[in-house]
Parts: structure tokens; sequence; C-alpha cells
């Protein structure tokens, strides 16, 4: 048969946006230069640099569950056109939950972990593993993510 075939960018022509320099492209130095595909439109990096353009280092992909868990500022949550949406950063960055019970889980269990992180930086001595409400969190948490 015919027809064309979806080929994936080269690395120099992959992109991604942040929230304050738009566009920015994966380092060649860096080990993910020659990735070509992410299963996620998600990735932290550790160094931005400027030369011919606005470069990332030391990148790797995250998927969306560690991205609401462990990413900064508060989680929002609101029901836009019927979705209900999962919020970061001011609305920046925003996900779609798959039902408005998903969306309150997932904030709560943000909050718990907020909540248990502050707990043990007052406590540094605290077991969190051995502490039932710490232990329920974190057990929440492997599972969510392994099993995404």
């Amino acid at each position: 048969s015919t027809g064309a075939v979806k080929m994936q960018p080269k690395a120099e022509e992959l992109k991604f946006v942040t929230k304050n320099d738009g566009y920015v492209h994966i380092h060649p130095s860096s080990v993910n230069y020659q990735t070509r595909h992410f299963d996620s439109p998600y990735l932290v990096y550790h160094e931005k640099i400027k030369t011919s353009r606005v470069f990332i280092r030391d990148c790797s992909m995250v998927s969306v569950y560690p991205l609401v868990l462990l990413g900064g500022g508060q989680v929002h949550m609101q029901l836009q056109k019927g979705e209900f949406v999962i919020s970061l950063d001011d609305g920046w960055i925003r996900f779609v939950a798959a039902s408005h019970q998903v969306a309150e889980l997932v904030k709560e269990l943000r909050c718990e972990l907020d909540q248990l992180l502050q707990d043990k930086i007052k406590n540094p001595s605290m077991d969190l593993c051995m502490c039932p409400r710490g232990s329920r969190i974190i057990s929440m948490i492997v599972k969510l993510v392994t099993t995404q």
C-alpha cells in the first residue's frame, strides 16, 4: 500500500517548551541528545544554557504522576468544559483527570505527601516506613507510580 510514514524528529529538531524561555533543545553533550522519542512530553533538567539557542542538559523524562506528586507549587483542580483538570505552576502545566474521583485522590495524596515531608523535616529521626501513616502514603505512591 502507499502512504507516508511519520518519521521521528532528528535530534537537533526535537524541542520542548519552558515557561520562561519558550522553546529549548537538548544539548548535544547530553546523554539524551540522540533520544528521538519520549513516552512522556515532560522533562526535568538540571542545567539550562544559552549559546546559539537555549539548551538543557542533565535531563530526564518524567511521567505525569511523579510530576504532580513531586513537582513544585500548589496543585489545583477545576472543572473545565466537562473535564476535571489538575494544574501545577499557576496553570502552566495541566492534566485532564480520568474522573473527579481520580483528580481528588491525586490532589489529596499530594497534600498528604507534602505534610509527611514537613513532619520529616521537623523530626529528622522519624522513620517514614515504620510510621503507619508514612508507610501507607509511601506504599500508595509507589503503587500509583509503578502501575500507571
